[in-house]
């Protein structure tokens, strides 16, 4: 893999990936930077020791960490090393393998379709291109048309961060042949757009290269036969604002693609007991790979002694994970509480700060006694932030605050206990799905794409508490709005909202909100002297230079967000086996939401291939 500065070796390293019932075993192929010269002898002879090993160093750093920082300069220039270092080998490797099979180059668009997910491996476009031209020989329309042909371009969130943007002296700086091949493309673009008639202005303004800086999500769209969102209503987003321009050009690319998960991993590995009586009553097994197959256990809601039998089976996983949590993280928790969870990457469009502010306004309101009658919950949040995302990690920093007050109020400890477990990761994950009440999927309304998290909870019989957003909508739609806890400002409501609204009057009405949000500030809980709170307690109320004041609509939501978990607190009291059927139909309806249903959408609809025995 060749840099301005640096010619390295893609090392490959195949881990099998064993399926369930399959005769084959797929490959997953993964890929290490190492020196062409590991060593300068003649260096380390003149006494220049660091130097010596210099080039082993930069090598091995591309690979080192995946995403690493990209706060500074030095950092971005990694990250955009370390991307195109995994496309490059990865695409060479392809090319390799096609023309070894004995087929044309040419008609490498026939026999390979690349899935683009989010815009990181987008400089593969560029790179397929460059060694079509380079090494094989071809034009340069040639190569355009087959890439074209071979991409497709899955958006996975609306977060600007993840719609890359490389500035021009970077891409120049490491990949000089890429960034003439980009220049082409945008050329290409900007002579199609002109012969089709559209104005300058806007071609300027959708073209690829524009403000020094390279739209990695134009360059994906326009060079990919299809785009698609990962939701029904993150689609229409796409569609209707993020992308409107393409999809205006170009609608025949658009599609969605429901993200799932895989019940192997997410209900047959990670919970047995509740698949077992899923397979009792179905009579076999053959659901774990039709999972369409729960919807005929519907007919059981009414049955009181299998209500039971489910939650018994609820609290076995509760007990596991209660004995999970005191092994990693040596906090006791009461097993006969509600277990409401959050898990998840940190992120403020995510809302954890809303899920605390939420517990802080349950605890003042025991405490002041307006809130009577709380069900005993523990409060579970899993997550990890961006190494240089300086607000999550005071969020994280809050949160834990938070836990200490409640843990040492003796009015209160027995009755709130909030967890944060450390290094939250796949593993943590099936003890957490199988074992909660509650489902936080509470993003402000048209800023998740879809979550996956979700359909792991809902597929092991646990109810929403969530906004209309990503797949939630489309979770309500199968199973129905009465069986999970919707709350919150929808889409459509947010664009008015927004338009005049403004938190300080909102806090200056609601005292309520106001000692909550206050506690960012008054000393209730400390932040070490760094600040962080403060700053997160002037986002809120006067925004920053990036963003408006509230941008994600906290505490807009606030009341609306505690009055729902109130009620499914309450329903969780006083209707444990009404709750029980909620559960249970979310578990019923979970089909939809299988990765084998996803994985044939795209097979049929974009990659064009049929099921083969191998």
């Amino acid at each position: 893999v060749i840099f301005a500065d640096l010619t390295v070796l893609a090392v490959p390293y195949d881990m099998p990936v064993i399926g369930y019932g399959t005769k084959n075993i797929g490959t997953l192929r993964l890929w290490q930077a190492e020196p062409i010269n590991t060593f300068d002898f003649l260096k380390f002879n003149a006494q220049d020791y660091i130097n010596a090993s210099v080039e082993q160093i930069k090598a091995e750093d591309i690979s080192r960490v995946l995403y690493p920082n990209d706060d500074t300069r030095e950092g971005k220039i990694l990250r955009f090393k370390q991307q195109y270092f995994f496309c490059s080998a990865s695409l060479q490797d392809i090319v390799k393998k096609h023309k070894a099979s004995g087929y044309d180059i040419a008609d490498i668009c026939e026999k390979v379709t690349i899935q683009l997910n989010d815009t990181h491996p987008v400089i593969s476009i560029p790179e397929l291109i460059r060694i079509l031209v380079d090494e094989e020989g071809l034009s340069f329309d040639k190569a355009l048309d087959i890439a074209k042909k071979t991409f497709n371009y899955t958006n996975h969130t609306v977060m600007a961060e993840a719609m890359e943007k490389w500035g021009v002296d970077i891409v120049k700086e490491v990949l000089p042949r890429i960034y003439e091949i980009i220049l082409q493309i945008n050329e290409a673009f900007i002579a199609q757009m002109y012969a089709d008639g559209m104005p300058k202005g806007k071609t300027d303004y959708m073209k690829m290269i524009s403000g020094g800086v390279v739209h990695m999500a134009k360059l994906a769209v326009y060079c990919s036969s299809h785009t698609n969102g990962v939701a029904a209503l993150h689609t229409e987003i796409l569609k209707n604002d993020v992308l409107k321009d393409w999809y205006q050009l170009y609608p025949e690319k658009f599609n969605n693609k429901t993200n799932g998960i895989t019940p192997r991993r997410w209900i047959a590995l990670c919970n047995k007991e509740l698949s077992a009586l899923i397979t009792e009553q179905l009579g076999d097994n053959s659901w774990i790979t039709d999972l369409s197959k729960l919807r005929t256990l519907e007919r059981l809601r009414g049955d009181n002694n299998m209500m039971q039998r489910f939650i018994d089976i609820k609290q076995i996983k509760k007990n596991q994970l209660a004995a999970y949590i005191k092994e990693k993280d040596g906090v006791e928790i009461n097993t006969n509480s509600i277990f409401d969870i959050q898990i998840k990457r940190l992120h403020e469009y995510k809302r954890q700060l809303l899920n605390a502010f939420s517990i802080l306004y349950i605890y003042f309101g025991i405490k002041d006694g307006s809130i009577k009658d709380f069900y005993p919950t523990t409060f579970i949040f899993g997550a990890k932030s961006a190494p240089g995302y300086k607000r999550a990690k005071a969020i994280i920093k809050y949160i834990n605050e938070i836990g200490k007050l409640i843990n040492e109020d003796e009015d209160v400890n027995k009755l709130i206990k909030v967890v944060f477990v450390q290094n939250y990761n796949v593993s943590y994950a099936e003890k957490l799905v199988t074992a909660a009440d509650i489902s936080e999927q509470i993003s402000t309304a048209g800023t998740e794409a879809s979550g996956t998290g979700n359909m792991k909870f809902m597929l092991n019989g646990t109810v929403t508490l969530g906004t209309y957003d990503g797949a939630n909508v489309e979770i309500v739609e199968e199973a129905g709005e009465d069986n999970n806890y919707i709350f919150g400002a929808r889409v459509e409501e947010l664009e008015e909202i927004m338009k005049d609204y403004d938190p300080r009057e909102l806090i200056g009405k609601n005292p309520k909100i106001k000692r909550v949000l206050d506690t960012l500030i008054d000393g209730t809980l400390s932040d070490g002297g760094s600040g962080d709170f403060r700053e997160l307690y002037f986002a809120l109320t006067d925004g920053a230079s990036w963003h408006v004041p509230d941008h994600y609509y906290l505490l807009g939501d606030l009341e609306s967000y505690v009055e729902a978990k109130l009620k499914a607190n309450s329903d969780y009291a006083n209707r444990r086996l009404d709750f029980a059927r909620k559960c249970w139909a979310n578990m019923c309806f979970s089909g939809k939401f299988s990765s084998d249903r996803t994985i044939s959408d795209y097979a049929e609809d974009i990659w064009k291939i049929k099921p083969v025995q191998l």
